[in-house]
């Protein structure tokens, strides 16, 4: 069965702050760029491309969230 949390944030103004930072983003690239030119990525940078990746995603939901909600309060 699901479980659901209820978190309160308070929201940054600027909404853009919800990404990767520039050298995080760079690495992700560099590894997912290595990766589709066909190079085998060792399973410690694979897992850190996966981590990275999920962060990207987690970080785009909230802001998409966070969009929503001021929305909704506006």
């Amino acid at each position: 069965m699901a479980q659901q949390i209820l978190l309160q944030l308070e929201l940054p103004s600027d909404l853009q702050r919800f990404t990767l930072p520039e050298g995080v983003n760079r690495r992700l690239q560099e590894l997912l760029d290595r990766q589709d030119n066909g190079e085998i990525l060792s399973d410690a940078e694979r897992w850190e491309a996966e981590g990275l990746v999920n962060l990207a995603e987690f970080l785009t939901l909230l802001r998409i969230r966070a969009q929503r909600v001021a929305g909704e309060t506006s």
